[in-house]
């Protein structure tokens, strides 16, 4: 078997935030299977010939099976293909890289990885939001409110760390949410922002406040995908400051 396959991070959308390396490496692979949220302007590197294959998956809509996706890779490694597993993003962060790196190698499938830059990153350079910034916040946490065994992190101890948090996957149960991390000890007045596609063309956000973040959401009409960050970082985001201005409550602190 010659075959391989890659995993490689495409980024939160835009073509222009692909690295250097995932297009060299998708230009090798003559098989991509394509997440849902890779930008369509990305599939325009392929080179000609590339078998392409859309194996979307995204929470509450019809998704391709993993299973069926793992399958795919193996197959066409073991026919000699070069694979190019597309994700948006990064492999490793929420991208299920690590179980499928590790079903592959337990399979004898040779296997590798490129690193892409996670939506909860990219909304640094597209706000110009500092996710850490010296005496307001010492580190940041990606997180994901959305399990499949409907656990939760521990936001007792991310409320109280205070740190900056990025929320994945957290807007389908956007009320819910906001209660639960206000039980949780983090401040009603908390600053937050919601952005819809960080980094692409059609990028949206709002800033609100955690005690009225449901109602700001649903009246904004934002939806998945979308990240929320929570924090003090909020009011030194450069592109928010009108917004923030509309809400001097957030500015009390900043």
């Amino acid at each position: 078997m010659n075959g391989k396959v890659w995993l490689v991070g495409a980024g939160p959308g835009d073509a222009e935030l692909l690295t250097l390396k995932a297009l060299r490496v998708l230009q090798s692979c003559d098989v991509w299977l394509v997440d849902d949220l890779v930008g369509r302007d990305i599939l325009a590197f392929a080179r000609p010939g590339t078998r392409i294959m859309h194996v979307g998956k995204r929470g509450g809509c019809k998704s391709t099976p993993q299973a069926f996706i793992l399958r795919l890779m193996a197959r066409y490694a073991r026919q000699g293909r070069t694979v190019a597993r597309v994700k948006g993003g990064d492999p490793f962060i929420f991208g299920r890289g690590g179980e499928e790196w590790a079903w592959l190698a337990e399979r004898g499938v040779p296997v590798e990885a490129v690193g892409g830059i996670t939506a909860g990153l990219a909304v640094a350079p597209a706000l110009g939001l500092p996710l850490t910034h010296r005496n307001m916040a010492r580190g940041v946490a990606l997180v994901t409110a959305h399990t499949t065994d409907g656990t939760r992190p521990d936001w007792h101890a991310l409320a109280a760390s205070r740190l900056t948090v990025v929320c994945y996957m957290g807007m389908s149960h956007i009320d819910e949410l906001a209660d639960e991390l206000m039980a949780s000890g983090f401040a009603a007045e908390l600053p937050v922002a919601v952005v819809h596609r960080a980094g692409c063309a059609g990028q949206r956000h709002i800033v609100s406040r955690l005690q009225t973040l449901a109602a700001d959401v649903r009246r904004s009409g934002l939806s998945s995908p979308a990240v929320i960050v929570l924090g003090e970082v909020v009011t030194q985001a450069c592109a928010l400051q009108p917004l923030l201005a509309q809400c001097p409550p957030l500015l009390a602190r900043g």
